[in-house]
């Protein structure tokens, strides 16, 4: 009978029946730990566990904790929850430490009680920013890595919030950092949001791909998954995963020298530098979660000196805006072959909307036959391979948006059957 596993590497969990001097699985020396299973008593069995019907649970109302940023209680899906945990991720210098130390901020305004965990910076570092930022000084700091005397502080404290900046700093059954040690702090510090109803948010490192550093696991234990993106002069604070509200939902802010500032009128900054007359520009009307956005399409057409013409796309789904090429060609009787395209959507937004398939269409339009559309124009439309224009969800939203912002013609499905119709409508001016 083959001996069970008794030994485990304590940077990635692989498992092994007899220790060895270098980890097979992550390449780690020296890092296995053996295991030590609980003592059973002979003949002894353990109870059941209890079932409880549906019918006699108990439905509480969710305690919502305003974040005091409305473009944070957006993405939230209102606030947080009593008992929340909550995954900030974000590229090194983004500003995840500056947007957690304004909430704490708003917090302490309204007398609730926040610990600030410095896993990474030194207390006079935090204190710095925060007087920079205008914080108060009732916020409370800990500099403890060790989970278990971090967790019995904050069992006998029990703050309305807790902020760990980082959970990559916390020691937990291996070196900081590591997959185990991030996964074991994790799953700990769930459990006690869970018992005492304190928001716990952690910050997590991101990885070159942009996915938060450590086992997946992070993401499926935690209550909700946010990440702080740059977009040009802005920062967007994006849901990748809410159990208490929206997923995919978007705020945004501007970084300056008191901090981060929110952003109430997205539609109005992005469109701000918008040039007026110039062939390859049109605005679109996109859906980011559920807040409908205006935002700018550009395109660029030019003779390549190449045998392969370059496709270059930027904030679009680059596998769409191929689509829209296609339909351009076809459709529209445009030849791209021996024409680099770049297809740009202004502002360093990024966003997966079809609605803006048929912005593409008419931006690589107007760039390919160098006439402007009307600035008054906005646009919104799936477009499908026969060159139909589709609907979209939440038109009415977005058409209100649009009218909201003093775009008087709009390009909407239903307004028109094809691109041969929405190009004939737009009156392509020379």
């Amino acid at each position: 009978m083959a001996r069970p596993a008794r030994f485990v590497c304590v940077e990635c969990g692989y498992r092994t029946a007899k220790p060895l001097g270098r980890c097979p699985s992550c390449g780690a020396w020296g890092s296995f730990k053996e295991e030590v299973p609980e003592a059973k008593k002979a003949g002894a069995r353990a109870a059941p566990a209890e079932v409880i019907p549906l019918k006699a649970v108990s439905e509480a109302a969710e305690e919502r904790i305003s974040t005091g940023f409305s473009e944070a209680d957006r993405v939230s899906g209102g606030g947080f929850v009593a008992g929340e945990v909550v995954l900030l991720g974000g590229e090194p210098g983004v500003g995840k430490s500056t947007l957690l130390l304004e909430i704490a901020d708003r917090l302490l305004a309204r007398g609730e009680r926040v610990l600030y965990v410095a896993g990474e910076e030194s207390p006079g570092q935090i204190k710095q920013r925060a007087r920079r930022l205008g914080v108060n000084e009732a916020l409370e700091l800990v500099r403890e890595t060790r989970l278990e005397p971090l967790l019995a502080l904050l069992e006998a404290e029990r703050p309305r919030a807790v902020f760990v900046d980082s959970i990559q700093t916390i020691e937990a059954e291996g070196a900081p950092g590591s997959l185990v040690a991030v996964r074991n702090a994790t799953q700990a510090l769930t459990r006690l949001a869970k018992a005492t109803g304190s928001v716990v948010v952690l910050v997590g490192h991101v990885t070159k791909e942009g996915t938060v550093a450590g086992p997946k696991t992070i993401e499926h234990v935690v209550d909700a998954t946010l990440y702080l993106e740059t977009a040009g002069l802005f920062r967007v604070l994006r849901s990748q995963k809410n159990r208490f509200g929206p997923v995919g939902e978007v705020g945004v802010f501007r970084m300056e020298d008191r901090g981060l500032v929110e952003v109430r009128n997205p539609s109005e900054a992005f469109l701000a530098e918008r040039p007026v007359g110039v062939p390859g520009s049109v605005v679109g009307i996109a859906l980011a979660g559920e807040r409908p956005m205006l935002l700018e399409v550009q395109a660029l057409a030019a003779r390549s000196p190449y045998a392969a013409p370059k496709r270059v796309v930027q904030g679009l789904d680059p596998r769409r805006v191929d689509v829209a090429l296609a339909v351009v060609e076809r459709r529209l009787g445009l030849k791209l072959g021996q024409l680099d395209v770049y297809v740009n959507l202004a502002g360093g937004m990024r966003v997966a909307d079809p609605g803006l398939d048929l912005a593409v269409v008419l931006a690589v339009y107007s760039a390919v036959v160098q006439r402007p559309l009307p600035e008054d124009l906005a646009v919104v439309g799936e477009v499908g391979l026969a060159g139909e224009v589709r609907s979209v969800p939440a038109l009415e939203r977005r058409l209100l948006e649009a009218e909201r912002a003093g775009f008087t013609r709009v390009l909407a499905p239903g307004r028109l059957g094809s691109v041969e119709d929405a190009v004939q409508k737009a009156r392509v001016s020379r």
